[in-house]
């Protein structure tokens, strides 16, 4: 089963330095129907301007997964790490007995991020934070594995989840096979997904399913993110 959530249908706010579409209930957006997806609480598709950003704040017992696709986020936290991560790349930080962080956009020109929030597996482990390049050459038959619980990905979480991306080059066709759920985003570009025309912004919840098909109709980005369980897709 495929359900298809079209970019201008999702819900947001625009605070004027944040505009922030929403995929699932969040801050002053509320719907029933899509409070999350299994373990995975929140996907916020972010546009921060230049020179601003989210002032420091507290987190626990989450794992927060920010993916940058224009731009650079800078991040610090109250465990003294601290990093730039670039447009291509991602950041991880599992919040587990509580961390405050800031993140700000300390460029010249807007960052543009997914916002990825999954719950961990067990409560109170030690907080941590990595961020990593990542090749940026287009995916051949598969999708990078950036992510995932188990120690298989250059980033690590405290879920059995795992978060794939790729670069599709236009007329480019692969096979991506599921375990669990998963929940698609259309970084750029437009793609086919089992009949599913999705364009830049889009996101497409799957389940029941073990492979999806992408065919790819002009230069575009993906991303997939598995998750635990079989649940009514929303």
């Amino acid at each position: 089963m495929i359900t298809h959530h079209k970019y201008d249908t999702l819900g947001g706010a625009n605070h004027g330095w944040l505009n922030a579409k929403h995929h699932f209930s969040f801050g002053s957006y509320r719907d029933p129907a899509k409070m999350s997806f299994g373990e995975l609480l929140v996907i916020n598709d972010d546009v921060i301007q230049p020179h601003t950003g989210f002032d420091t704040h507290p987190h626990a017992d989450m794992e927060i997964i920010t993916y940058v696709r224009r731009g650079a986020i800078s991040h610090k936290d109250s465990r003294g790490n601290s990093g730039r991560t670039t447009a291509g790349n991602i950041q991880v930080m599992s919040a587990g007995t509580g961390i405050s962080h800031s993140e700000y956009n300390n460029e010249d020109e807007a960052t543009k991020i997914f916002q990825i929030w999954i719950m961990p597996r067990s409560r109170g482990i030690e907080p941590r934070w990595d961020a990593i390049e990542f090749p940026k050459t287009p995916a051949g038959t598969s999708l990078s594995l950036l992510v995932s619980g188990d120690g298989a990905a250059p980033l690590s979480i405290h879920q059995d989840a795992r978060i794939y991306a790729g670069t599709l080059a236009a007329d480019t066709t692969l096979t991506h096979h599921i375990e669990g759920q998963a929940y698609l985003l259309v970084s750029e570009g437009e793609v086919t997904i089992d009949g599913h025309s999705a364009k830049r912004g889009d996101g497409l919840a799957i389940s029941g399913q073990d492979s999806i098909n992408l065919a790819a109709t002009t230069d575009s980005e993906v991303l997939v993110i598995e998750v635990p369980g079989l649940v009514e897709a929303r």
